[in-house]
């Protein structure tokens, strides 16, 4: 705790029980000594029976160091829940020896018929009292009713989205759109106010003249565009794909991928690095952080959360209206740019996040382009899960790039994989790497639903265009 200067001091007062919420203590600086008294008494001779004996008493005081940190526990404790049933007559009944598992158990453990117990993880986001500033009520004038319930007298969110027309398209639709909404057109109109906003227009379209199919990092990374700019230019022309194989990604107004067997290399594979010990590494041994995790999930226990990359107003200005200034950090021609290896993806390289989403014309390796077109010529049906490509396409590419993948960790981090010792033992390793003979890998992958995706990332960039 000391080491992370977010982190909170917690104290258990039941430091057994894991169902124990602790108390918090905030960190201080401080400059304070830490001193080592000691109090020495010394008896005096005793010269009248009659007089009580004083003893003498010394203290010793040495200074041991200074201190430069403190923890206070300044705030209120939790809620606390224990784990207990109440009986028909009332009485309370412990649960623990029921449901902590202390040791290895037999299957009877799991089998019992127990009462329903799902503690909550916490309780209170905050263990320091604020003022919630309630609304009075409103005083209507006499004869008011109130109206009837409808979406427009819901609670909603503090603001209504900012709509930017993007039109969403299912893989099972019909048809699919030849042009943009008005509204779109109008949206983009209106914002493009400058020189620059015209070029990026143009830029854009070149991209999609020369590939129909684009991700939203991958425009990011080939031309410079404020995020906010992005917005309103990418449903000025094209649609967004909800499912099927080209999910999540942009396809020009009037292209249809799936009538299109060339459109097979545009298709994305949801590719996620694999972590555990069957794989040899753990997940914090992983050189690739992850962007979020449940586990990074600590309130109220941390301090504050991590300080968002914030836009300044300078760079607003920058990116929504005139090309910058000289005195800028980078040029107007790359201020927005993404590195090229947020969606291309190269032998010997680490991906940037856990999780990312390629196009299978951005694979640059040669053995996984010739998985890819294992059935060049002979495509013959479209489906949902695989689109133009051979059933299990997705799966022998991801095993492939997780081998690639293991072996840059292996050469960064031997440590790791000091148990491996003889070619044999990795050849066999890397054999269960493939998924050769990985029963639960495969029962994982055949659960896949093709419309499911990537939620996290999905629905992010969704909600931007609803």
């Amino acid at each position: 705790i000391y080491a992370d200067p977010a982190k909170r001091l917690e104290l258990y007062f039941r430091p057994k029980d894991p169902y124990c919420h602790p108390v918090c203590a905030n960190r201080f600086p401080t400059s304070t000594m830490l001193l080592r008294v000691r109090r020495r008494s010394k008896k005096k001779q005793q010269l009248d029976t009659e007089e009580q004996i004083q003893p003498e008493v010394q203290f010793e005081m040495e200074i041991l160091g200074i201190v430069t940190t403190v923890y206070k526990f300044q705030g209120m404790s939790d809620f606390q829940y224990l784990a207990m049933h109440s009986g028909p007559d009332g009485k309370q009944t412990s649960m623990y020896d029921k449901v902590l598992m202390l040791k290895p158990e037999k299957e009877e453990f799991f089998n019992r018929d127990l009462p329903l117990y799902i503690p909550p993880p916490i309780f209170s986001r905050l263990d320091t009292p604020v003022d919630y500033f309630y609304r009075p009520d409103i005083q209507h004038r006499s004869g008011y009713n109130n109206p009837q319930v409808s979406g427009e007298n819901l609670i909603g969110l503090s603001r209504a989205r900012r709509p930017h027309n993007a039109i969403f398209v299912n893989f099972d639709d019909e048809e699919i759109p030849t042009k943009p909404l008005d509204a779109a057109v109008q949206n983009w109109k209106k914002v493009c106010t400058n020189p620059v906003d015209k070029k990026v227009e143009e830029e854009l379209r070149k991209l999609f003249e020369a590939r129909p199919v684009w991700s939203r990092n991958a425009v990011k990374a080939n031309i410079s565009v404020h995020p906010d700019k992005l917005k309103v230019l990418l449903p000025y022309l094209a649609y967004y794909m909800l499912t099927g194989p080209w999910r999540s990604l942009w396809v020009r107004f009037g292209y249809d991928p799936r009538k299109q067997p060339e459109a097979k290399i545009y298709q994305v594979l949801d590719f996620r690095i694999r972590c555990g010990m069957k794989y040899g590494y753990a997940a914090t041994d992983m050189p690739v952080k992850a962007k979020r995790s449940t586990y990074n999930y600590s309130l109220p226990i941390t301090v504050k959360k991590q300080g968002s990359h914030t836009v300044s107003v300078h760079d607003l200005k920058q990116g929504l209206g005139s090309a910058g200034t000289s005195g800028a950090k980078k040029p107007p021609s790359s201020r927005y740019k993404l590195k090229e290896s947020v969606y291309i993806f190269r032998e010997g390289a680490l991906p940037p996040y856990r999780q990312m989403f390629y196009q299978l014309c951005d694979l640059n390796v040669e053995s996984l382009q010739k998985i890819i077109h294992r059935n060049d010529g002979t495509e013959s049906e479209c489906t949902e899960r695989d689109g133009w490509c051979l059933a299990k396409t997705s799966d022998d590419l991801r095993d492939s790039m997780s081998l690639m993948i293991k072996q840059i960790i292996r050469s960064t981090r031997p440590a790791l994989f000091s148990n491996t010792t003889s070619s044999e033992d990795g050849k066999e390793q890397l054999a269960y790497e493939s998924g050769e003979d990985e029963d639960d890998e495969e029962e994982e992958e055949e659960d896949f639903k093709p419309s499911d995706g990537s939620e996290n990332e999905m629905e992010t960039e969704i909600l931007d265009y609803v």
